[in-house]
């Protein structure tokens, strides 16, 4: 039996309009597959989602991340692609992993798997959460084919290093990176705020070589400049960019398990992933924590969308 549950075809929405194509129209779906029949595909970005925010509830957030791969490929499968496009994209949309009746770690090994085996086709693809403990299932897959060689950029309020002695949540992704994958990649956390971060913690990703950006340095240099910095040197390195919605403000993100009025902004967040995009080898990018039952008007699952056909239109036009 496969994993994955394929997602509600409704979903891939079309105006039945040649003049006026939308990205549903350019989604592979298909009712049984598994890891082994990834590299049989022809296509250009690969779509997973992750509809488990147990990982949340642990860490003692609140719930309703579960709802976003299905909201955020809503608004996603309604966009048109971008109007300077040469050719639309292939977007496979393998499903959603569904494996309830697992506990958490096992869910994760199953999501690992379906990683690993995208990271191995060389194609880029896209992970829709969920709990940001998902951040290790994305992470895991793509250090499984590119540690030794590999940088990831994670955007967040949080560190996300809590260790493993109250077991797996959404606070431990990377962690478990870090101790799985020891000298295996170049870690950035990137927004990070006083206020949601022990001293302890702090102190143990610096000592694991982890360059973190506070918020404020962000503010005050910008945030392009800052992953200039960082990335220099690190030109031939594949990229993971990890991303958790609470990383923006509250007026930017406010469906969120943890939402605070500092944060980063949109448009500069746009802007930095498209330069990114074009001077970087990204093969895959995770976005996290979206929670549509604490959205105002979808505006949370909006900027998700946003965020990902940015990402797809940009690393598409190279």
């Amino acid at each position: 039996m496969t994993s994955l549950h394929p997602i509600d075809k409704h979903l891939l929405f079309t105006k039945n309009d040649q003049e006026d194509p939308r990205l549903g129209e350019c989604v592979q779906v298909h009712q049984k597959i598994h890891p082994e029949d990834i590299k049989s595909f022809t296509y250009d970005f690969a779509v997973i989602g992750y509809p488990d925010d147990e990982g949340i509830s642990l860490n003692s957030g609140r719930p309703g991340a579960q709802n976003a791969p299905r909201d955020v490929r809503y608004f996603l499968y309604k966009m048109t692609p971008h109007p300077r496009a040469e050719k639309l994209p292939q977007i496979l949309d393998v499903g959603d992993l569904a494996e309830k009746e697992l506990d958490l770690k096992s869910r994760h090994e199953v999501g690992r798997k379906w990683t690993h085996a995208l990271a191995e086709t060389g194609r880029p693809w896209i992970g829709i959460g969920g709990g940001h403990d998902y951040g290790y299932v994305d992470g895991a897959g793509f250090l499984d084919v590119h540690g030794g060689n590999a940088v990831i950029l994670n955007f967040d309020a949080h560190l996300d290093v809590r260790p493993l002695k109250n077991g797996i949540n959404s606070g431990t992704s990377f962690f478990r990176l870090l101790t799985d994958y020891p000298g295996a990649f170049d870690l950035a956390e990137i927004g990070i705020q006083n206020h949601c971060n022990s001293k302890f913690h702090i102190q143990w990703a610096e000592s694991r070589g982890v360059r973190i950006f506070m918020l404020k340095e962000i503010l005050e240099k910008g945030l392009l400049k800052c992953l200039q910095d960082f990335l220099k040197g690190r030109e031939k390195k594949k990229l993971f960019l990890s991303i958790d919605i609470d990383a923006f403000n509250s007026m930017e993100a406010p469906g969120c398990s943890q939402s605070w009025t500092t944060g980063l902004y949109t448009q500069e967040f746009l802007d930095s992933m498209q330069w990114l995009c074009e001077n970087f080898d990204i093969r895959t990018l995770g976005l996290y924590e979206v929670s549509p039952p604490l959205d105002a008007d979808h505006h949370t699952s909006k900027l998700a969308a946003l965020i990902l056909h940015r990402f797809l239109f940009s690393l598409g036009a190279r």
